[in-house]
């Protein structure tokens, strides 16, 4: 199966799953998931393409074994990324960019972290780039550890079984092999719909406050008011 990269040949799915196997797998999740170099990873289409080559027989691995040991890379990455930003701290912020560090990356997960609070853990494991800077941001946040491993838990599960388990759901289905590429895409696209909702939810209700702001008791200038008294 040919799935052409979405980018560089040596970021393609198949390429990577065939040339490091299982465990170049889970280091690449492990990386994505908490720390700085693994954001441009293709942790979605690497989950969902491992799934649909075990169960058409192209990666000799049990899909349960497959499952819980990504799970596992998965929470454990995140619980490095944690470490790592409880540690740093704010000089975090202070970073300067580089080709492999991009300071609106941090910027842009400290905001998504600040919006939906403790479940953006969960939210970000479905987001490009977001999922792997959102808990380096809660550890410097200093997030409360038991809320931090709790949501980690369900968001690594989530995403790492999920995506996996979907990959071989949809595996033996032939119109998945001839538009693989479209398929992960959509699977891209799928994943930020939750994002989208809450994005146009908070927008809608800024726009009510401001409105009301707006809209308050107006008060007519005393100059004003003195030539309607002549009148």
């Amino acid at each position: 199966m040919t799935t052409l990269a979405l980018g560089p040949s040596w970021l393609d799915p198949d390429y990577l799953l065939n040339q490091f196997g299982l465990w170049g797998l889970l280091l690449i999740v492990f990386a994505e998931s908490g720390l700085l170099i693994g954001f441009f990873l293709p942790g979605d289409s690497l989950l969902f393409t491992t799934g649909l080559l075990i169960t058409t027989n192209k990666l000799d691995t049990p899909l349960w074994l497959a499952c819980l040991l990504i799970c596992l890379a998965a929470i454990l990455g995140d619980q490095a990324g944690y470490l790592f930003g409880k540690k740093v701290g704010p000089s975090l912020f202070n970073r300067p960019d580089s080709k492999l560090f991009k300071q609106e990356n941090v910027v842009k997960a400290h905001d998504f972290f600040e919006k939906y609070g403790p479940k953006s853990l969960v939210l970000a494991r479905f987001v490009p780039i977001v999922r792997t800077f959102t808990p380096i941001i809660a550890g410097v946040s200093g997030m409360r550890y038991r809320s931090f491993i709790t949501f980690n838990i369900i968001g690594g599960v989530m995403w790492g079984a999920g995506v996996t388990l979907l990959g071989a759901w949809l595996g033996n289905i032939e119109f998945v092999h001839k538009n693989i590429e479209a398929i992960l895409i959509l699977i891209v696209l799928v994943s930020v719909v939750p994002i989208a909702i809450e994005f146009l939810r908070a927008r809608s209700k800024s726009k009510k406050a401001a409105a009301t702001a707006e809209g308050g008791p107006q008060t007519t200038p005393p100059t004003q008011r003195g030539r309607h008294a002549k009148r």
